[in-house]
C-alpha cells in the first residue's frame, strides 16, 4: 500500500519540478509576482506574434517565475536560455525583461520552423531542435515527453 502512495508522490514531484534538471519549483520564493509575469509575457508574446499563454506556460515550466534560476545544464534565467541562445540575442540572460523578449524570439522561430506546431516547437525548446528533427518528432526522452505535457496542459488552460 504505501508504495503505490510513494510513487504517486513522485509522479506529482516530477511533474512540479523545472525541466532543466528539476533544480527547482513552480512559484519558487524569489519568483517575480503574478503581475510581473503577465506583463513580461504580454510584452515578449505581442512583440514576437507568439500566443501569451505559450509564453506563459515555457515561463512557468522552465523556472516558475524567478528571474535568477540556473538550470544544471547551465540554463539561465526566466525562460532558461542558454548562454549561447543569451549570447545571440546579446542581452543579460537575468534581466527579465530580456530574457522574455529573446526567449519569446527563440519560440516564435521554432513555430516558424514546425509551421505552428506547438508541440514539436515546445519539444524543441526542450531537448533542442536537432534532436526533434532527428526522431522526426518528440524526442523519447521522459524528461522531455513530460515537459511537453506540462506546457501544453499550462497553454490550454490558460
Amino acid at each position: 500500500m504505501a508504495m503505490p502512495r510513494l510513487v504517486s508522490i513522485a509522479s506529482l514531484l516530477s511533474l512540479l519540478c523545472g525541466c532543466a534538471g528539476g533544480s527547482y519549483l513552480p512559484y519558487a520564493s524569489q519568483a517575480l509576482s503574478s503581475l510581473e509575469i503577465r506583463q513580461l509575457v504580454a510584452r515578449g508574446a505581442s512583440d514576437n506574434a507568439v500566443p501569451a499563454a505559450l509564453v506563459n506556460a515555457v515561463l512557468m515550466a522552465e523556472s516558475g517565475g524567478d528571474p535568477s534560476a540556473i538550470s544544471v545544464a547551465g540554463a539561465e534565467g526566466l525562460m532558461q536560455l542558454m548562454p549561447g541562445t543569451a549570447a545571440h540575442c546579446g542581452i543579460d540572460p537575468f534581466e527579465p525583461v530580456s530574457n522574455v523578449e529573446c526567449g519569446s524570439g527563440y519560440l516564435r522561430s521554432l513555430l516558424t520552423r514546425y509551421h505552428g506546431n506547438v508541440t514539436l516547437a515546445v519539444a524543441a525548446y526542450n531537448a533542442g531542435p536537432g534532436a526533434v528533427d532527428a526522431y522526426h518528432g518528440v524526442p523519447p526522452y521522459a524528461e522531455t515527453r513530460a515537459y511537453v505535457a506540462r506546457v501544453l496542459s499550462t497553454y490550454h488552460s490558460y
